[in-house]
């Protein structure tokens, strides 16, 4: 099958006149463009028509494209020529939002779109396929090429202003019924006017690329905001995160599977004493010597007592024997019960627990001096308890934490990110 495109004559640039104002006016795409904007006068014409009929007339063009009528560049080894420029506006909550759409022509290869807002560009082909399935719902999806775009925003668009010459018949003032879908960095458009809808696919493309690719003098303007199919800066971030996060967390699981494993957890002494407040001066002793072996390791002291609405001060110290090495600690035990409107209720705990970490194997005794409590209890019982190696799970709870949090952190800008895409779409909520 012979390609029209391929075998078409190349057109030559044609000199007319404006039959509104007499400017003088240039077809670089005769033959294929179908209505032309006058500079001058802003009139509409049939570029079809030898005489350039007045389709619509308008007004003195104000509007000045970011990239010149005229302006030749290369896109994908393509030479390309712009030679329209219209600027596109919808209205949402009665706010006005334009962009513009840019017409390149190749008289080998046809017609390529631009569109610009905001700084966003997207390099736009039309569509000959329609998406192989819809879905319908809250959010609608379609699917093309094996990707499915999710809706983004439906409105009505219309043409506010126009310059140069287009490949359809273009009045200011031409409405069309515009969906947009999104799957970064893809845009399906489908345009709705008079029982017509064309597919289009924009690929999101960074300004720098754009005047690179025409040659631009003058850099663009810096994209503001977040575009519909703007590509996510942080999107495989978390995936890398949760990666490195699971794997530290299998390595913080084994090492405490290993210390459960391998810690021994047994008592070297235990003893019950009576804290008498009537000779609290004397209240002050040491227990007798206790036998620490092994590597140097955790040690725990567990203190339980009878209270009852009353408390305990301690005042403890670890002693080496040998060395007269000193760990000094202290707790306060309580335990508070009774009743109110509310039912009954109770406060603190009769038990209490003191760890000592990495502590060297040798012979050790404690100094314990208990004091304070409620002068109406004459004395109180109590057992002190000492256990060697015990596994301190608290500490691997902090370093849980410890990975949690950049963890959790790594997740907000990307979450951030889509929620500011979203946020100006029909699915705001989402």
């Amino acid at each position: 099958m012979v390609n029209p495109v391929a075998t078409a004559p190349v057109p030559q640039l044609s000199s007319l006149s404006c039959p509104s104002c007499g400017a003088a006016i240039e077809l670089h795409a005769q033959g294929w463009a179908v209505s032309v904007v006058c500079a001058a006068c802003g009139a509409q014409l049939d570029a079809t028509d030898p005489n350039l009929r007045v389709l619509q007339y308008g007004e003195q063009v104000t509007f000045r494209p970011r990239i010149p009528l005229g302006t030749r560049g290369t896109w994908k080894g393509a030479s390309w020529e712009v030679i329209g420029c219209q600027q596109v506006t919808i209205t949402v909550d009665e706010v006005d939002y334009a962009w513009r759409e840019y017409v390149c022509f190749n008289p080998y290869r046809g017609f390529l779109y631009l569109s610009e807002y905001d700084g966003h560009w997207n390099v736009i082909e039309k569509l000959r396929r329609r998406p192989v399935r819809e879905t319908s719902g809250a959010q609608p999806t379609v699917e093309l090429d094996g990707v499915t775009y999710k809706h983004f925003q439906t409105a009505v668009a219309r043409t506010t202003a126009a310059l140069g010459e287009f490949p359809w018949e273009l009045r200011v003032g031409d409405t069309i019924t515009s969906r947009d879908f999104v799957a970064p960095p893809f845009l399906l458009s489908a345009e709705e006017s008079e029982n017509e809808i064309t597919w289009s696919q924009g690929t999101y493309t960074k300004p720098a690329l754009i005047q690179k690719a025409f040659g631009l003098a003058q850099p663009l303007i810096d994209p503001i905001g977040v575009f519909a199919n703007q590509p996510n800066p942080y999107a495989g971030l978390p995936t890398r995160v949760f990666g490195t996060f699971a794997v530290a967390l299998l390595a913080l699981l084994a090492m405490l599977i290993a210390n459960v494993g391998l810690a021994s957890d047994r008592k070297v002494f235990t003893q019950g004493y009576t804290f008498d407040r009537r000779t609290a001066e004397a209240a002050a002793f040491v227990t007798p010597p206790f036998e620490l072996d092994g590597r140097p390791s955790g040690v725990t002291i567990d203190i339980g007592t009878t209270l009852d609405n009353d408390w305990v001060f301690f005042s403890l110290a670890l002693i080496n024997e040998a060395s007269g090495e000193t760990r000094e600690l202290s707790r306060q035990v309580s335990y508070y019960t009774g009743v109110d409107s509310d039912g009954a209720w109770s406060e603190g705990a009769r038990t209490e627990t003191v760890r000592l970490a990495a502590v060297p194997a040798g012979r050790y005794f404690l100094r314990v001096e208990p004091e304070g409590g409620e002068p109406a209890k004459a004395s109180v019982a109590y057992t002190l308890s000492v256990r060697r190696d015990v596994p301190h799970m608290a500490l691997y709870g902090l370093a849980f934490l410890a990975l949690l949090l950049p963890t959790i952190l790594a997740v907000l800008p990307s979450a951030s990110f889509e929620g500011r895409r979203w946020a100006e779409s029909d699915h705001a909520s989402s």
